[in-house]
């Protein structure tokens, strides 16, 4: 019995030992001028950036993009999460004093939000928005840190068999999600598969697709199309707009502690909220608006004055923010451990990587656990970053919201351009990225979604190099689903495909009844 409790104790001492030694390397790896520099602009440029009703943060990533190439990757990465972190604690101001959300995952806090600015209570509103927002962040990043080791453990059980799987599994829940929109949004993906298909086969060196133009053999590049679906989309959207007049509210002083204090009354939903946000941040093509929604029914139908949701409720707000900043932290385990991008902002990072030739995927997980340790420090501390900045800041950030929307469009049209023009120093991918940009604006007016199109080229590759590996050892196709991990990932894609046609078929029989 004393042998077993000291081999206990030895190897929990071991255990403890590396553990200690892969945090101290990752702090060591963030303690660094550059590295701190990025996590500041990233962090407080996010907010800015957020808002500015109309930008977003996949405008500002796309534009940021190109830059961060030149830098090594815990840097550009750094402010990528930086900008994905805080947009969103920006995205509540305008939602919440002038009911326009700055981002499209902070509509859902302007039913309650904009309704206690109008009874003036503008800056309660503001305070528990940062306050839910922050609890949400950092339960995803703790739980997550907790989760790392087992991860280490999961991600070299995954083989080609299983990656395609998951790549797939990916692309059905992205299309499925989508509700309404099914059928654009799987049309979009496979135009997505298709583009990447461009150019130079790998294995065979043999040209697809080209019809004999030199310019395509070397592929449609991922980040012209973001640029190009993303930010100049968005700069024709704003140009083509009208300037409205906006009128800012007063927002009364509450004090720092007070502020912190009304989020404790809370705690239940924003505790809950905040689980359901790393659920579906984990869960690829999920996200924020799936959590949000989830998080905003179960605190309505909890609640001890549902009646009040939709009138300023601050209930509503709480859920809302805790739910959607859960999202990043979790979002970053599919493209960490598998290489599998959840939604447009974490396939951007995903070029980050790649142009460093740092492959997500095991062995990211199995040999590079310390990188992977700085990436959550870096976001526990920018979301501190954020928060101290926001609560003793907001009254002067008001002010972003008064650039016409106009100017703001050419601004984005003009960084898009040179961003462009930087990578390569090709007029051709200046062409490509604007027939892209009006290919966006098109699907902006028709309320068609863009991010099919970006997942579909990420996990189209990600597919086909699997697929390619993958059937070197298939001999029937029962090979391809004979370990446990693919059979359920097989089994996880037929119950989501099962799952849209009862709903298709629910929804018909129900029209017919109506009719």
């Amino acid at each position: 019995m004393n042998s077993r409790l000291i081999r206990s104790a030895i190897s929990f001492s071991a255990i403890f030992e590396v553990a200690m030694d892969t945090l101290l390397s990752s702090i060591e790896m963030l303690a660094r001028w550059d590295v701190i520099a990025a996590l500041l602009i990233g962090s407080i440029g996010g907010v800015l950036v957020g808002a500015m009703p109309g930008v977003g943060a996949a405008v500002a990533i796309a534009i940021v993009l190109p830059v961060t190439f030149s830098l090594e990757p815990i840097v550009g990465l750094t402010a990528l999460l930086g900008i994905y972190g805080s947009s969103m604690f920006g995205g509540a101001i305008p939602a919440i004093l002038v009911n326009t959300p700055g981002t499209p995952v902070n509509a859902l806090t302007t039913y309650d939000g904009y309704p206690m600015t109008k009874r003036g209570e503008s800056r309660r509103a503001l305070s528990l928005a940062y306050s839910a927002s922050f609890y949400g962040a950092v339960i995803s990043i703790v739980s997550l840190l907790l989760l790392a080791p087992v991860l280490a453990k999961i991600a070299p059980m995954f083989g080609a068999r299983e990656i395609f799987l998951a790549a797939l599994l990916g692309i059905v829940l992205v299309i499925v999600t989508h509700r309404g929109q099914v059928l654009p949004a799987a049309i979009l993906a496979c135009l997505g598969i298709f583009l990447q298909t461009i150019g130079i086969e790998p294995s065979a060196y043999s040209q697809r697709f080209t019809f004999g133009q030199t310019w395509l053999q070397s592929g449609i590049d991922l980040i012209v199309v973001v640029l190009g679906l993303f930010a100049i989309s968005q700069a024709l959207v704003l140009v083509m707009s009208e300037d409205k007049p906006v009128k800012l509210p007063e927002v009364e002083k509450i004090g720092f502690f007070t502020q912190m204090r009304d989020l404790w009354v809370f705690r239940r939903i924003a505790t809950v909220a905040s689980a359901l946000g790393v659920i579906c941040g984990m869960i690829p093509g999920v996200g924020e608006f799936m959590s949000q929604f989830m998080s905003y029914a179960y605190a309505q139908r909890t609640s001890k004055t549902p009646e009040l949701f939709g009138k300023g409720n601050p209930e509503g707000i709480v859920a809302s923010e805790a739910a959607n900043n859960s999202v990043p932290a979790a979002a970053m385990i599919p493209l960490l451990a598998l290489g599998i991008p959840g939604e447009e902002l974490t396939a951007m990072m995903l070029a980050v990587f790649y142009v460093h030739n740092v492959i997500p995927g095991p062995q990211l997980f199995a040999q590079h656990l310390d990188f992977i340790y700085a990436l959550y420090i870096s976001l526990f501390l920018l979301n501190v970053i954020v928060v101290t900045f926001l609560f003793f800041s907001t009254k002067t950030l008001m002010k972003v919201m008064l650039i016409p929307d106009r100017f703001l469009g050419i601004m984005i049209f003009t960084f898009s351009l040179i961003g462009i023009y930087t990578l390569r120093n090709s007029l051709t991918d200046i062409a490509i990225a604007s027939a892209f940009g009006f290919f966006g604006f098109i699907l902006k007016r028709l309320d068609l979604p863009t991010s099919p199109i970006i997942l579909g080229i990420v996990l189209g590759k990600l597919m086909e190099d699997r697929l390619r590996t993958a059937m070197a050892r298939v001999r029937v196709p029962w090979d391809f689903i004979d370990r446990p991990i693919a059979f359920i990932l097989f089994s996880m894609i037929v119950l989501a495909l099962g799952a849209q046609i009862w709903t298709v078929i629910k929804d018909r029989k129900t029209t017919g009844e109506k009719s």
